[in-house]
Order: structure tokens, then sequence, then C-alpha cells
């Protein structure tokens, strides 16, 4: 087993819900049950792939890449088919790996109309590729493929099975998208061409999309090229998150979007904004990262004010969660910019936190349109005395996306607040009024559509089912397993945490990480030894640096 998870775990993994999708259009459209039974072995299989990964994974040396998959490509322009993990993407795939199949048993007997089992789980099977080949392709090429692998499934669902305003919603999704695409492969050829070149396998000098090699490389750019290169990869980032002000298209997409598609947007897609400034901007700009901090603070700090405000404003329930992403994902953004161990590890929890309890919360909202067919507050109200399980659970629910002590969400915010707090401490007061109006939104529209008493179709409004409490049971149980017991979490994410924060102190002249006590925690030699293993994880064939320093700090 060893050996298989160490040569094809990552390959396997990503590519195995591509070949579920494969079987299914083979599959006759009028086999429902067959579509929906191979749909749900594939994403299961994927699971039980990933479980063996995580089990292999050595968690004391989580800093460096492991499960190295290091291929010949294309070779007319030196990019390769690199894999790797680390303890960054570590809970970012698990997170995948358990997301996708909730979905599929979701979607199980309710499948949106125009209904078409095949085609709807077929684009869910190619997403569920597109993002675990996101976080964990270690070559800027095979990165951006796979970061638009996930562009096309998530247009069509919205745009064929969402709402009334679905072609508007997808269509303004695509664009923007797209937008930020085009900038952020410019700023990869840019990375590309303007970096020294490096010894290939075959012994020629090339130029290289390899992140082993960037990552130190990058940091010989000067500083005005690596904030030049940073802002093409912030605008491409940045509309995925969605930061402030690039957001406008995220509540339409989820308002519009058929509830599996909206805990995939949810749950992992806005990751790929966030997971991609952290892996492609402090790692490989960090004078950049350093530079730019005080203006993503700045913006993060804003969409957290203004996602609750907007929110709390909202008569539509789906719209209300949508906004308060904008929120959650901008305690990642500030956290990430904090540049300190609390901030990053607060944002890489925060990510994995949001992810399960505004999954969850979608989920909860597509029962309640399953049971009422609307998400207009005005219309609901009394529930909890008619279906007290439902009320209950989205109660827990909503307490973690609220961050009550306890729950899940309480520790990635905390960090992030924290984090930000030591390095600007009025953003970080600010950010913390996020958390008062995130209860204020979410308990006042908890009161108009839960409390009081049920009238009309709100009185016959049937409690959970069997298969919908077990949809919700490992959602529950990591809400509460996360928020008493942080640390199995905390400890797989600090020492690539302690990494980034040294590398950053390193490599930019005159910064010190507020909140480490001026790196005295940060021990150095075990930071080097870390990242020679990183930067050696890849075999033989790895490609060396142009003057044979293996890029050395040469401009700094």
């Amino acid at each position: 087993m060893t050996d298989f998870v160490n040569d094809w775990g990552l390959t396997t993994v990503t590519f195995l819900p591509l070949v579920g999708a494969v079987l299914l259009l083979l599959i006759p459209k009028s086999e429902e049950s067959l579509i929906k039974t191979v749909a749900l072995v594939a994403t299961l299989a994927t699971a039980g792939v990933g479980i063996a990964i995580l089990s292999e994974f050595n968690y004391d040396d989580a800093s460096a890449l492991q499960f190295v998959v290091d291929k010949q490509w294309i070779p007319v322009i030196n990019a390769r088919y690199i894999m790797g993990l680390d303890g960054i993407s570590l809970p970012l795939l698990a997170l995948t790996l358990l997301v996708v199949p909730l979905c599929v048993i979701y979607s199980w007997n309710h499948f949106p109309e125009p209904k078409n089992p095949k085609a709807f789980l077929t684009l869910m099977l190619i997403l569920q590729t597109g993002m675990i080949g996101s976080f964990v392709a270690q070559d800027l090429i095979l990165f951006f493929v796979f970061f638009e692998v996930v562009l096309l499934p998530m247009y069509f669902m919205i745009g064929v099975w969402g709402g009334e305003n679905r072609q508007y919603a997808s269509i303004k999704f695509f664009l923007y998208t797209l937008f930020g695409s085009a900038l952020m492969i410019i700023a990869f050829l840019a990375l590309y061409f303007l970096t020294p070149e490096v010894r290939t396998a075959g012994g020629e000098m090339a130029h290289t999309f390899d992140m082993r090699e960037l990552t130190n490389l990058g940091s010989t750019l000067a500083r005005s090229t690596q904030i030049w290169i940073f802002a093409g990869m912030f605008i491409g980032f940045g509309i995925k998150v969605p930061m402030f002000p690039f957001h406008t298209w995220l509540p339409d997409a989820h308002t519009e979007a058929p509830t599996a598609g909206s805990v995939d947007l949810a749950g992992i897609l806005l990751k790929l904004g966030t997971y991609g400034f952290l892996r492609y901007g402090l790692f490989l700009f960090p004078e950049a990262a350093v530079w730019a901090a005080p203006v993503m603070i700045a913006l993060g700090t804003i969409g957290i004010v203004y996602g609750g405000i907007v929110a709390a404003m909202q008569k539509n329930m789906k719209r209300l969660v949508a906004y308060s992403s904008v929120a959650h994902m901008g305690f990642c953004v500030i956290g990430l910019f904090a540049l300190n161990v609390e901030g990053i590890e607060g944002s890489i929890l925060q990510m994995v936190n949001h992810g399960i309890t505004t999954g969850a919360l979608f989920i909860l909202l597509g029962f309640l349109y399953r049971r009422r067919h609307t998400y207009e507050i005005s219309e609901l109200g009394g529930i909890a005395k008619v279906a007290p399980v439902f009320a209950g659970i989205f109660t827990v629910v909503m307490l973690a996306s609220v961050g009550l002590p306890g729950l899940n969400g309480f520790v990635g915010e905390y960090l992030s607040l924290l984090g930000t707090y030591l390095a600007y401490p009025v953003a970080g007061i600010i950010a913390t009024f996020g958390v008062i109006l995130a209860a204020l939104y979410l308990l006042w529209a908890y009161q108009r559509a839960f409390q009081g008493t049920p009238e009309g179709e709100n009185a016959a409004f049937p409690d959970l089912k069997l298969s919908e409490k077990l949809v919700m049971v490992p959602l529950i149980g990591l809400i509460v397993f996360m928020g008493v017991y942080p640390k199995p979490f905390i400890d797989r994410i600090e020492p690539s945490v302690e990494v980034i924060v040294a590398q950053l102190e390193r490599r930019v002249p005159g910064f010190e990480s507020p909140g480490t006590e001026d790196g005295s925690d940060l021990d150095p030699v075990a930071i080097a030894e870390a990242e020679a293993a990183s930067h050696a994880a890849g075999g033989d064939d790895h490609a060396e640096a142009v003057d044979g320093t293996e890029g050395t700090e040469e401009g700094e």
C-alpha cells in the first residue's frame, strides 16, 4: 500500500472522479439507478484513496512535499506533471473528499429540474477532479489547467439547473472568473520568462513552471517586478475568494445555483482563491506579499463589515448565507496577510471551517426549499415547533457560523483576529465587529424563520427524514469535534506555516513577523531542513538552478 500511495496516490485520487464521469457517459440516460450508484461509488472510492493518503502522510514532516510525482509533460515549454502534498493542501484535500460524496447523497432523490442525473453527476465528478488537482499541483501550468477545469462544470450547473435568473448568474460567474484567469496566466508567463533558467533532467537550460524551483527563484526578482506579477495573481485569486470589491458575482451565483452547486461553491471553490494567495503569493513573492499586506488587510476588513451589513438586510435566506460567505472569507484574507503564525493558521482553519459550516447551511436550506419551495424569510415562521430536529440541527450549524466557542467556527476566526490584531491592531478591532454582525443577521433570520406560531403551509412542515439526518451527521460531528479539540488540525498545519513565516523573515529585508517574539520560537535549523527536504522531494530528476546554487537568494 505504501508503494502504491507514494507512486500513484495523488494521481489516482485526482483522476478517479474523471474515470467515474467517463463511465457515466457510457451508461444510458434511462438507467438512473445505475448512474447514481456509479457516481456515488466513484466519490467514495476517491475518498478511500484519500484516506490511504492521509494514513501514509508523515505528519512529523508536514512542511515538506510528500507523495511527489514528477514526470515530463510538455517538454517544449518545460512544463511538467508535478504533484505533491504538504500540511497546507492536506486539509483542503480532505475537505473536498468529504463534501462531494455528501452532495451526491443529497441529490440522490432530489435532482433539480430539468431532471438529468447523468449530466448533473458527470459535471460534479469533473468538478471534483479540478478541485483536487488544484490543491496538489506543483507546476504552474498544471495548476492553471485544473483551476480552469472547475469553471465549465459550475457554469453549466448554474446555467442549466439554476433558478429563474440562472443565465444572468452563470454568465456573470463565467466572465468574472475568466477575466481573473486571463490576468493570472499572464502573471504566470511573466514569472516563467523573468526568472533565471534551470537545468532540466536532460541537461539543457530552460525556464521552468516548477513551483519548487520558483519558490526560490521568485525572490530573486526585483521588488517592483514581484509587485507587478503579484498584482496579476491578485485579480485572479481575489475574484475567486471573492474579495471586496470583486465579490458581486457570488450572491447571484449562490442564489441561482442548485443546492449541490452552492455547497461545492461555498465549501471548496472559494478556497481556491485564498489557497492561491498562500501557495502562489506568499511562497513565490515574499517582498510583494509584505508590500501588499496593508491593502489586503484593508480589503479583507471591508469585506467582513460590508458582507455582514448587507447580509443583515437580505429578505432571502439563501442570499443572506451567500453574503455571509463574503464576510467569512474576509477572515481568511486578513489572517493570511497578517503574515504571522497565528493569522495564517487561523486562515487555513477558517477555510476548512467555512467549507463545513456554510456547506451544511446550504444543505439545510435545500431541505427547507424541498418543503416550502421558497427562501423568503417573510413566508416562513414557527418551523421549530413542527420540525424540532431540523430546527435543532440548523441552530448548531448557525451558531458554528456565528463563531460560538466550542464549535468549529470559533477557532479559525479567533486565530485570524489574533494574528491581525498583532500586526494591525485597528483592523483587528474593526474586523471583530464582523463577529457581532454575524450573530445579528443569523440570529435575526433564525428568529423570523423558526420561532413563533406556524401558520398555513408552515404548520405542516415535515421534520427531517432518516436519509437527510445521515447527510448531516458527519458535518455536525466535525463541527463539534473541531470546536472542542482543534489541536490535531493545528498540529498538522503549523509546520508548513512556520516555514512560510521564517521564509518571509529571511527573504524580506527588515521584515519581522509580529506575534512570533521576533522569530525566537521558530527553529532556523529545522526550517532550513524542512525547506531543503521540500525542494529535493522530486527525486533525482529535479531541476537545478542555473548557477548550480539551487535558487540562492541573489539580488536580495
